[in-house]
C-alpha cells in the first residue's frame, strides 16, 4: 500500500495487522526530533518488528518513544475515567411489580471484534461487536416505592454474554441470549435461556436438546405465557461451503433500473450465494418451558417473526431463496409475508414482493407494495398496512399518497381489506388505543413539517394537499367520524414538539394509548411525555391534553433550577379501565450538573420520591467539573448555543487562559429561527463516554461541546441553499464560537483545537482549510472527506454530483488539501461500514495532504474496527494518539496564529530539502 509514495515522504510505521497502521507527514523540524525521540535509529522506520506482546495489549507512555510499537494508554487521569464500571440498564416488569438491573459489560478486547464477520447482502453480522451484560439483578417494587432484597440470577455459565432479555407475558419468566467464549477465544454457541423469576433459577430454553442453537441473537418471540416462537439453525445445515480454486464465471453488478445509493459487501458471485444461504438459512420452532419442542413450517431465510396479540396467529416475513445475484441489500430483497396458525398450519399469503432495484432516490421515496405490515395492538388479530399511491416516488404529486388498510387475520369470504385512513404525506405511524381513538402521524421531509391526526377508523375523506408533518386524531371502530388535526408543525421547531404519547400494558399484554379518567367530566384525555425544550435549556415535562379540544394542562414538570429529571416509565396497579392519574406512579431518572443518574420512584399521590438506586460518581476526580450553556451571535444573526466545560476548581481571573478544544459536527435547518434554537440542559450530568470529549478535562483544558454548526437553507429557497453556502456558514459559526471562548478568557488564542467524528471529521478538515486563523490543529475521527466517492446521498443532501456539479466538489475538504497547513490527525477503522466514510477516504486525503508538503499530518488505521471503535485497545490507542497531538501541536503552540502562514513556510524551506535527503538515505 501507498508505495508510489516516495520514501522520504512517509513511513509505515507498524507492519503487524495486530497493531494500528500508522502513516506520518513529518515537517523537517519535526523529522529531526522524531528521531532523537527513537533513540536515532530510525525509529518507527526501522524493520524491526514489534513482539507480539507489544501488539496485543497496550503499554502506557507519556512521550512519543512508543510511537508505532503497538498499541499505547493514554495519561492514566484518562484512562481511569474509561475503565469506570458503567452504570447499570434497567428493565421494568409488565405488571409492574418487579424491576430489572442489567450488569453492562465494559469494552471487550481487540481479540473479539478479530473473529471472523459474515459480511454479505449489505450487513455486517457478529455478536463480538454488540454490546452484552453479565448478569440480572431483580428486585420487588413494593407498595411504598421502595426495592425489595436483590436477588441475582444464577445457573448462568461464568463469564457469559447476556442480550435480548425479555419478560413473559405474564412477567412469572424471562428469557435472553447467552453465549460464552472458549478458551480459545472464539464465541460460543448462541443459546435461549430461561429465568423463573421468582426462584432466580437460570436454565437453557432447550436444556434436553443442547445441540439447538440460533444464528441471530434477535430471533425469538413469546407467543404465550409459556411457549417461545424460536428461529434456529436447522437440523440439516451441513458444513459452511469451500471458496472453488478456479471461480465459475466473473463477478457481475448490474443496475440495469435505476440508480441505487452506494451500499457494501453485496452479493457478487454464486459462492456468496451459497454463503449467504448457509448463515441466514433457518427454521422455526414452537419451544415450551416444559422441555416440548415442536418445528413449524420449512427452513427458510426467515426475516420477523410476529405473533398476534390473542397468540393465535403467527405473521411471518421471509426472503426468496433463489434471489439473483444483483446490486441492492437484502432489505430490498424478493420477499413474502405469510400467515400462519401457532401450531404451524399456513392460513394465507399477505404479499410476494418482487427484487426491488427502482427506489427513487430522495428521502421520502419508499419501496412499492405493502409496507409496515402489522398487527393492531388493541385487537386479538387484525392486521394493518400502508399502500404508496406515488408508486414510492416523492417527486411525484398525488393525492392521496400512502392509504393504510386494515383487514381481519381470516377474513370472510369476498371480505375486502378496508381504507383506515388516507394520507397526504409520507406514513409515520400509529398508536392505538381502541375503536375510538388511534394517532396517525404523517410527514415530509423537506419542508421538516411534523403532522399528527385524531381519525376514526373506515372514516372517508378527502382534502387537500399540503407538505408538513401532521399528526391526525381517529376512531377505528367509525366510519362517520372525520379525521381532526392534532398537531401541524415543524419537526425541526423543537419548541413546539408536544412529547411523546404514553403506552400502557393492556390486558392482551399489548402497549395502546393510555386513556385518562379526570374528575369524571366526559372528556377524553391522554398523556403526553416531552423533552421540554426552552430558551433556557430542555425542562422535560407531562401534559394531560384534552383530545377533542387540544388543550393541555401541564401536571409534573422537571425541577429547572438544579436536576434535569426525565420520566422514564409509568407504574400502575390497574389492569383495565381508564387510567387514574392520582394512582400514578412514576420511575424518575434524576441528575445535576455534578450528580451522576439516580432511579426514583415518585408516588403521585403523596408527592413524595423515593431512591431505589445509589450508584457512585464513576469519575470523582471530575465531579466538581463547570458546566455553562452559553450563547452568543454568528454575523449574520443567527443565535447560536455551545456548552462550556471548564475543570474543576478553574478561575480565568487567576489561572489565565486554558488550552481549548472545540467538538461538534454541522446540522441542516430550514429556517433561522429554528437554528437559533437551544437544544440541551445546563443541568444535565456531564456523562463521558470513552471516546468523549471531555475526557481531556483531565488534563486542564476547556471543552467547547456541541457548538451550533447550522448549515441554512431557507425554504422556500430550497433544500439546495443550505449546501450551496455550507463553507460560508460554517466558517461564520466557528469564528462566533472561537472568538466567544476567547472573550470570556477561558481559551488561549494561539491553543484552540477542533475536531469531530464522522461528519465532524469533515467539517474539522474544511475549517482547517478555510479558517487556518482560527485553530492551532485539528484531530478527525472516520471522516468522509470527497463527497463525490458516495454520490447518489450524503447525509440528507438529495442531490447527485450531475444535478449541483460544484456543491460536492465546493464541499471537499479533499479538494482543499493544498490549503491545509495546520496539524492535522486522521484515525479511521479499516473495516469501517459506513459507505459514506470508508477508510480509504482517510487514506485518500492523508496522500493529498503529505503529496502537498503543507502541513504535519498522520494517518491511525484501526484495524477490525468500523465507523465507531469498539475494542479495548483501539479506543485506548485513539485516545493516546488524540493527547498526543493535543499535547504536541495545541498546549505547545507558540505560533502566532495570525501570521502568514505561507511565509513561515517559506523561511524553512532549505532546512526541508537538506533533511528530506536525508531521510531517504536514513531510510534506505
Amino acid at each position: 500500500m501507498n508505495s508510489h509514495i516516495p520514501i522520504n515522504k512517509i513511513r509505515k510505521v507498524t507492519p503487524l495487522e495486530s497493531c494500528p497502521r500508522i502513516f506520518i507527514q513529518d515537517p523537517p523540524w519535526i523529522a529531526s526530533l522524531f528521531l532523537k525521540e527513537n533513540g536515532g535509529g530510525g525509529g518507527g522506520g526501522s524493520n524491526s518488528t514489534p513482539s507480539s506482546a507489544s501488539a496485543a495489549s497496550p503499554t502506557e507512555n507519556e512521550d512519543d518513544s512508543m510511537l508505532g510499537n503497538g498499541y499505547c494508554y493514554p495519561p492514566k487521569e484518562i484512562k481511569d475515567i474509561v475503565d469506570a464500571p458503567p452504570l447499570p440498564a434497567v428493565l421494568l416488569s409488565p405488571h409492574m411489580d418487579k424491576i430489572l438491573f442489567l450488569e453492562l459489560r465494559a469494552l471487550p478486547p481487540l481479540a473479539h471484534l478479530a473473529r471472523p464477520q459474515f459480511r454479505i447482502h449489505g450487513k455486517r453480522t457478529t455478536r463480538s461487536r454488540m454490546s452484552s451484560y453479565t448478569g440480572i439483578v431483580i428486585h420487588e417494587l413494593r407498595p411504598d416505592g421502595k426495592l425489595g432484597p436483590e436477588k441475582k440470577l444464577h445457573g448462568i455459565p461464568d463469564g457469559a454474554n447476556i442480550n435480548v432479555v425479555t419478560w413473559s407475558q405474564d412477567g412469572r419468566h424471562l428469557a435472553f441470549c447467552v453465549w460464552v467464549d472458549d478458551e480459545e477465544n472464539r464465541s460460543g454457541k448462541l443459546a435461549i435461556w430461561v429465568a423463573d423469576v421468582e426462584t432466580g433459577k437460570a436454565r437453557p430454553l432447550f436444556d434436553q436438546s443442547p445441540e439447538i442453537c440460533l444464528e441471530a441473537v434477535r430471533n425469538y418471540a413469546w407467543v404465550d405465557n409459556s411457549t417461545i416462537l424460536v428461529s434456529i439453525i436447522p437440523f440439516s445445515r451441513g458444513v459452511l461451503p469451500n471458496k472453488p480454486f478456479v471461480p465459475s464465471g466473473p463477478k457481475i453488478q448490474s443496475n440495469e433500473h435505476k440508480n441505487i445509493r452506494t451500499t457494501l459487501d453485496l452479493l457478487k458471485d454464486e459462492f456468496d450465494k451459497k454463503v449467504f444461504d448457509h448463515y441466514v438459512t433457518t427454521e422455526l420452532v414452537l419451544a415450551s418451558l416444559d422441555g416440548r419442542v415442536k418445528t413449524i413450517g420449512p427452513p427458510a431465510v426467515y426475516e420477523s417473526l410476529k405473533p398476534s396479540p390473542d397468540g393465535k396467529y403467527l405473521m411471518i416475513s421471509s426472503i426468496h431463496r433463489s434471489c439473483s445475484v444483483n446490486v441492492v441489500p437484502r432489505g430490498r430483497y424478493p420477499k413474502k409475508v405469510d400467515l400462519w396458525t401457532t401450531d404451524g398450519k399456513f392460513v394465507r399469503k399477505l404479499c410476494d414482493l418482487p427484487l426491488t432495484e427502482d427506489i427513487p432516490i430522495g428521502c421520502n421515496s419508499v419501496r412499492k407494495g405493502m409496507r409496515s405490515i402489522k398487527w393492531r395492538e388493541d385487537k386479538p388479530s387484525t392486521l394493518y398496512w400502508v399502500k404508496t399511491q406515488d408508486g414510492g416516488d416523492a417527486n411525484v404529486r398525488v393525492y392521496p399518497r400512502d392509504i393504510v388498510y386494515t383487514q381481519p387475520a381470516e377474513p370472510l369470504e369476498g371480505e375486502q381489506p378496508a381504507i383506515l385512513h388516507q394520507l397526504d404525506l409520507r406514513y409515520g405511524g400509529i398508536c392505538w388505543c381502541d375503536d375510538s381513538l388511534a394517532l396517525v402521524s404523517e410527514s415530509w421531509y423537506n419542508t421538516r413539517r411534523t403532522l399528527r391526526r385524531v381519525i376514526s377508523a373506515g372514516s372517508e375523506e378527502s382534502w387537500y394537499q399540503t407538505l408538513r408533518t401532521r399528526t391526525w386524531v381517529i376512531s377505528p371502530g367509525s366510519k362517520d367520524a372525520s379525521p381532526r388535526l392534532l398537531f401541524d408543525r415543524s419537526s425541526e421547531d423543537v419548541y413546539s414538539d408536544p412529547g411523546s404519547l404514553v403506552l400502557w400494558r393492556s390486558p392482551a399484554a399489548r402497549y395502546v394509548i393510555a386513556k385518562v379518567n379526570k374528575e369524571n367530566d366526559g372528556n377524553t384525555y391522554v398523556l403526553l411525555n416531552g423533552s421540554g425544550a426552552t430558551p433556557e435549556g430542555n425542562i422535560p415535562f407531562l401534559d394531560l391534553i384534552d383530545i377533542n379540544t387540544g388543550r393541555k394542562e401541564r401536571i409534573w414538570q422537571s425541577d429547572k433550577n438544579k436536576y434535569y429529571e426525565t420520566v422514564v416509565a409509568f407504574i400502575y396497579d390497574q389492569k383495565e379501565g381508564d387510567l387514574r392519574v392520582d394512582q400514578l406512579k412514576l420511575l424518575i431518572s434524576e441528575e445535576s450538573k455534578t450528580d451522576n443518574p439516580q432511579y426514583l420512584i415518585l408516588s403521585w399521590r403523596k408527592k413524595k420520591a423515593s431512591k431505589i438506586s445509589n450508584s457512585p460518581h464513576p469519575y470523582p476526580h471530575l465531579a466538581l467539573l463547570q458546566k455553562e450553556m452559553i450563547r452568543y451571535l454568528r454575523k449574520d444573526g443567527v443565535l447560536l448555543t455551545a456548552t462550556l466545560y471548564l475543570p474543576p476548581f478553574y478561575d480565568p481571573s487567576k489561572d489565565g487562559p486554558l488550552p481549548c478544544l472545540v467538538w461538534c459536527d454541522p446540522d441542516e435547518f430550514r429556517s433561522k429561527d429554528a437554528a437559533g434554537q437551544v437544544r440541551g440542559s445546563p443541568n444535565k450530568f456531564a456523562g463521558i463516554g470513552p471516546t468523549s470529549p471531555l475526557l481531556w478535562l483531565a488534563r486542564r483544558f476547556a471543552i467547547l461541546s456541541g457548538p451550533a454548526i447550522p448549515i441554512i437553507g431557507e425554504w422556500p429557497e430550497g433544500y439546495e441553499e443550505a449546501n450551496g453556502r455550507y463553507i460560508e456558514q460554517l466558517v461564520w459559526s466557528a469564528e462566533a464560537a472561537v472568538e466567544e471562548v476567547i472573550r470570556r478568557g477561558v481559551a488561549h488564542p494561539n491553543k484552540i483545537a477542533v475536531g469531530g467524528h464522522s461528519l465532524g471529521a469533515f467539517m474539522t478538515a474544511n475549517l482547517l482549510a478555510h479558517a487556518p486563523n482560527l485553530f492551532s490543529c485539528g484531530v478527525a475521527w472516520s471522516g468522509g472527506y470527497y463527497r463525490t466517492l458516495a454520490p447518489f446521498g450524503f447525509e440528507n443532501e438529495n442531490r447527485t454530483p450531475w444535478q449541483a456539479t460544484t456543491t460536492p466538489v465546493e464541499m471537499s475538504p479533499f479538494m482543499s488539501a493544498n490549503r491545509i497547513k495546520k496539524p492535522i490527525l486522521l484515525i479511521h477503522g479499516e473495516d469501517d461500514k459506513n459507505p459514506h466514510t470508508l477508510s480509504m477516504q482517510s487514506d485518500y486525503f492523508f496522500s493529498a495532504l503529505k503529496d502537498h508538503d503543507n502541513a504535519l499530518c498522520r494517518l491511525v488505521i484501526l484495524p477490525f474496527e468500523s465507523h465507531v471503535y469498539t475494542a479495548k485497545e483501539s479506543i485506548m490507542h485513539v485516545l493516546w494518539e488524540t493527547d498526543r497531538w493535543l499535547q504536541k501541536y495545541c498546549v505547545s503552540n507558540t505560533t502566532d496564529l495570525k501570521a502568514d502562514i505561507d511565509a513561515s513556510k517559506h523561511d524553512i524551506s532549505k532546512e526541508a530539502t537538506v533533511l528530506r535527503i536525508f531521510g531517504a538515505c536514513n531510510s534506505h
